[in-house]
C-alpha cells in the first residue's frame, strides 16, 4: 500500500518529535531513540528525524508507525544507506526492507515496546492482536532490519 501516511498532528511536529531530537542529540535515547540521518532523494543533503530502535533477537530494525513517510522513500532511494545518531555517536548502517510475510512478529515486539506513544497508527492492533490482524496491517507499515554499513 505505497501511498499510506499518516502526518504528524501539531503537538508532536512541532513539540514532541522536536524534544525528542533535542534529547538524543545531547546522548540521551529516550526509549531506544535515535536520530536517524539519511540523505534526500531530491536535494542530497542530509535529513534527519527521530525515530524508535528496535532491538529484537539480536537484530536491530526501523518500523515506520505513520506508513510511507519521507524518510522511508528517502532510505529507499539511497540504497538502505543511513546513519543514527546517539549523542555524538554516529553509527552507518544498510536497512533492507522487510517482506510483508516478515514482519509480524517485529511489528508485535515494536507495539509492545512502544504503544502508548504511535498504537494510534495502527488501526486498533496491539501486541495482544493475532497474527493474522498484525499480518493484515503490515503492508501500510514499512520495517528495515538494520546490519553494519
Amino acid at each position: 500500500m505505497a501511498d499510506h501516511y499518516r502526518r504528524p498532528g501539531w503537538f508532536t511536529k512541532h513539540v514532541f518529535n522536536g524534544l525528542v531530537a533535542v534529547l538524543t542529540r545531547l546522548g540521551l535515547s529516550v526509549l531506544g531513540s535515535r536520530v536517524l540521518e539519511v540523505r534526500g532523494r531530491k536535494t542530497g543533503q542530509a535529513r534527519q528525524v527521530p525515530v524508535n530502535l528496535l532491538s529484537l533477537e539480536g537484530d536491530r530494525y526501523l518500523v515506520a508507525p505513520r506508513g510511507e513517510t519521507e524518510w522511508v522513500r528517502n532510505v529507499r532511494a539511497d540504497d538502505g544507506r543511513l546513519a543514527l545518531l546517539l549523542g555524538r555517536k554516529r553509527d552507518q548502517l544498510r536497512a533492507v526492507e522487510l517482506d510483508d510475510s516478515e514482519k509480524v512478529p517485529v511489528l508485535r515486539a515494536y507495539l509492545k515496546r512502544w504503544k502508548a506513544e504511535v498504537g494510534v497508527f495502527f488501526d486498533g492492533v496491539g501486541p495482544d492482536s493475532s497474527d493474522e490482524e498484525l499480518a493484515a496491517i503490515a503492508p501500510r507499515h514499512p520495517v528495515f532490519r538494520l546490519s553494519a554499513g
